[in-house]
């Protein structure tokens, strides 16, 4: 089995257009989440989002571009650029027709959905323009990356909820490891951040109308984000051979479904999914410094995935640092765990542990080590990242520091 190497990232959120920005602001506590800025917004009763803020499209893409990109699409592709520009990789040859995308989303084109549901039903319009479909497929993101830089080996998009971008990226971490492909470009991206995406999450009663606050005793709910996250996943030895900086090293993965229940989440099927994870890596429990915390500021999850930390752990749990970096950015849904990836890397390359902010009360049911409102500077070995999704779908990944 082939060793996996991270050698770009890319990313444009809430908190930065850039991976620099994003690091800086994770390390300052940042808040990202702001009033909601889009048609109809004073029709919900959520009016607060991790939005993307000064992202003009007509300054990227021309307007054919904009004609079949959607803005989570528009996302992707500028989280790819930076990527794969870090990673200084080009994409001829034997590497081009092997290497390939998989990302992860939940939603696709939500955006265009709702403009053209909206000109159909409201306006009364009786035409669409003609690339409606190729702008909102879920697969558009992962076929324009493809495309824009002549990937040609396998290719497709992964939907399981706020669990699609783990679950990509351990598709492509599984295709170099087996040596299927000396390069995947993986990640995720979301954008519901418009009147319908929204409307539609305020039904399941578990949005915030203020804050983010994960694992603290006063949390009401969680907060939507948008954006995207990409790497650029490599063969070890190829990455090594071509002198590449290397960010750490994909060790692991595991995959669990809970079985059980469409919305409420299970503390066994999450622990199985880090346990499998840390033993796919061959890594002792004692060894992990810091957990990327799925953490969505709602009572069922900060609890359920509190709960099997401690299982997992045992005594060790008291020793960990979790957090949660949706209390910044908010939650991508499917493009959530790619973004979180980043508070990964930065603890493991810099030494820096990603804050939960907007922490105000202890939680006796969340008795563990929150990193609460200011980031810390500790050297860590491994990290695990945590995603757990509606329909009891877990994805976990673990890295390891390569210094």
């Amino acid at each position: 089995m082939k060793r996996v190497v991270i050698t770009g990232a890319g990313t444009i959120n809430a908190l930065g257009h850039s991976v620099p920005a994003t690091l800086a602001a994770m390390q300052e506590g940042v808040c990202g989440i702001g009033p909601l800025d889009f048609r109809d917004v004073d029709r919900l009763s959520i009016q607060i989002g991790g939005q993307v803020r000064g992202f003009e499209a007509e300054g990227r893409y021309n307007r054919q571009q904009i004609s079949l990109y959607d803005r989570f699409t528009q996302f992707t592709l500028a989280a790819a650029k930076e990527a794969i520009e870090q990673s200084g990789l080009r994409f001829h040859g034997e590497l081009a027709a092997r290497s390939g995308v998989v990302l992860g989303t939940a939603g696709g084109g939500v955006s265009t959905w709702d403009d053209n549901y909206r000109a159909v039903y409201e306006e009364g319009k009786n035409r669409v323009h003609p690339f409606v479909v190729p702008k909102l497929m879920n697969n558009a993101a992962a076929s324009h990356v493809s495309m824009e830089w002549n990937l040609k080996g396998p290719s497709f998009t992964v939907s399981t909820a706020c669990a699609s971008s783990n679950h990509a990226m351990a598709q492509a971490f599984s295709m170099v490891r087996s040596g299927m492909a000396p390069a995947m470009v993986t990640g995720g991206s979301e954008s519901m951040l418009c009147f319908g995406g929204v409307k539609a999450w305020e039904g399941l009663r578990v949005m915030s109308r203020d804050a983010c606050r994960p694992f603290s005793a006063n949390r009401n709910g969680m907060v939507q984000g948008e954006g995207a996250g990409v790497f650029v996943f490599e063969e070890y030895e190829h990455a090594k051979k071509r002198g590449a900086d290397i960010l750490c090293e994909v060790a692991g993965f595991a995959m669990s479904s809970d079985a059980s229940d469409i919305v409420m989440p299970s503390k066994a099927g999450a622990a199985r999914a880090m346990i499998g994870a840390l033993r796919d890596a061959c890594i002792n429990f004692d060894e992990v410094g810091y957990i990327n915390a799925h953490g969505t500021g709602t009572a069922a999850n900060d609890k359920t995935e509190c709960a099997a930390v401690a299982d997992v752990f045992g005594p060790h749990a008291d020793r960990l640092m979790i957090s949660s970096t949706k209390s910044m950015h908010g939650h991508l849904i499917g493009g959530t765990g790619a973004v979180e990836l980043l508070a990964c890397i930065m603890a493991l390359r810099d030494g820096v542990i990603a804050p939960t902010i907007g922490y105000q009360e202890p939680d006796p049911e969340c008795a563990l080590d929150v990193v609460p409102n200011e980031a810390r500077e500790v050297k860590v070995k491994v990290a695990i990242s945590n995603a757990f999704a509606f329909g009891g779908m877990n994805a976990v990944l673990a890295l390891r520091s390569l210094g």
